[in-house]
């Protein structure tokens, strides 16, 4: 591949450094998302956990206002909303406001895991094992609350209808692979630590790709994780750093 070809983006936790608080983190995220601006990135994201003394990006939706108002014009998203944790109408009001707010720069990033320990996800939503089972047909009712079509609908989301929010399905493992090439939505997959499964993900969803109206061939991302040090020693001595914040996120003692 042509690197020329890559577009660049940065996915932000908004890690709280040691010494810092969350104030700080905030205020280093929006500093950061600045320089991706004016340097050109495409996307600047945050993910969304919960439960953790060292991770920021909880409210996501308001961190990407946050971050939309002060900058001109990288696309500002999620990476992304765990659709489970949320009701599927709220999120569309949320992304559609903000859509309204900051034209063509708005993605929404779904996915299906908690970002979280099992109990505060039960504590987020009762029922989150029943709507992360319900995974395909929760992303059904966000495209139909953004389509133009609902306006006859029953329930629906009137600063959604129509506006431009992208989609992307969010993923870890083979099974998000097959829901976005069924759906035609761009794939971003997280080998950022799930790196044993990109290529076969990948695969999987370049050759079951059907083509929709959002898109015509398939679209991909890749998280990888750079570290970057003046030395390789200092490098891999921040690495174990990330490493015990990863183990901290699945396993609730961060």
């Amino acid at each position: 591949m042509d690197n020329q070809n890559i577009a660049y983006s940065i996915l932000e936790l908004a890690v709280v450094p040691q010494g810092s608080n969350f104030k700080e983190t905030l205020n280093n995220s929006l500093a950061l998302a600045k320089v991706a601006d004016e340097n050109n990135y495409t996307r600047y994201w945050f993910a969304e956990h919960h439960n953790s003394e060292s991770v920021g990006s909880s409210a996501t939706s308001i961190l990407i206002g946050y971050v939309a108002e002060n900058t001109r014009k990288i696309k500002v998203g999620s990476g992304g909303i765990m659709l489970p944790n949320h009701s599927p109408l709220v999120i569309a009001e949320q992304f559609g406001t903000l859509a309204q707010l900051y034209p063509g720069r708005i993605d929404l990033g779904l996915g299906r895991a908690p970002g979280t320990d099992m109990p505060t996800a039960q504590a987020i939503r009762s029922d989150f094992m029943k709507a992360a089972h319900s995974f395909p047909a929760e992303v059904e009712k966000i495209e139909k609350y953004f389509s133009v079509n609902n306006k006859t609908g029953t329930v629906r989301v009137p600063i959604a209808e129509g506006v431009d929010v992208p989609i992307y399905i969010l993923g870890s493992s083979t099974d998000s692979a097959h829901l976005a090439a069924a759906k035609g939505l761009p794939y971003a997959f997280a080998s950022h630590f799930a790196s044993t499964h990109l290529h076969s993900a990948l695969a999987i969803y370049r050759e079951e790709f059907q083509p929709s109206e959002e898109l015509v061939r398939p679209y991909t991302i890749a998280g990888v994780n750079i570290i970057i040090a003046h030395t390789d020693e200092e490098a891999e001595r921040s690495f174990t750093s990330l490493i015990k914040m990863f183990f901290g996120v699945l396993t609730g003692n961060s």
